[in-house]
């Protein structure tokens, strides 16, 4: 429902679509720069996370952890999506201020724009990082492993992505007993 509401936001649409197709952090899709892009490969590289201070100041810094630096390989649709943005693009940043090209979008910006969003479809009101959570459990029941998945959202240990997600690893561990209690009842039955 939520890919239904931002379609009716052409600013938007490409923001929360690699939002929801990637699960990073505020700070760092609001980062991006084009040359963190390759578009031959369709790989974006995680560098940098912006910052608003208290003083109003936008600033990049480090990825919140040292594995928050990484390579990741973009889903097909969300790398030819960006580059056709690249085609229109007159800024540095892959997600330019509307209004000031010259800057990124500010991580408050996609926040509100989402809260917005959210009340106009009659949707439950989440916080941005709720989007990440949806893009990891996703990941997860589809059949993307820890290891994967922990290096995709920066984590330093792939023992955190798994304690942050264990309702999921419990609804996978009833399938795996079903799969297992399954192909064992066949073989016991063929002998």
């Amino acid at each position: 429902i939520f890919k239904e509401a931002i379609k009716d936001e052409p600013e938007w649409y490409d923001f929360f679509y690699t939002e929801i197709t990637t699960g990073l952090r505020k700070g760092e899709i609001c980062g991006l720069m084009w040359s963190d892009f390759d578009m031959k490969t369709g790989t974006l590289n995680v560098r940098r996370t912006l910052h608003r201070y208290e003083d109003g100041q936008l600033r990049t810094g480090e990825t919140k952890t040292g594995a928050g630096k990484r390579k990741i390989l973009l889903p097909r649709t969300t790398a030819q999506l960006l580059r056709e943005r690249k085609k229109k693009s007159i800024s540095q940043w892959i997600f330019a201020n509307p209004l000031r090209p010259e800057d990124p979008v500010m991580p408050n910006s996609g926040y509100h724009r989402m809260k917005k969003l959210l009340k106009k479809a009659g949707l439950p009101n989440l916080r941005f990082h709720d989007l990440r959570h949806t893009f990891a459990t996703h990941a997860l029941t589809s059949g993307v492993d820890a290891k994967t998945l922990s290096g995709i959202l920066g984590h330093t240990k792939t023992s955190f992505t798994l304690d942050t997600y264990t309702h999921v690893t419990g609804d996978m561990h009833r399938r795996a007993s079903e799969i297992v209690g399954g192909f064992m009842e066949d073989f016991m039955v063929k002998e």
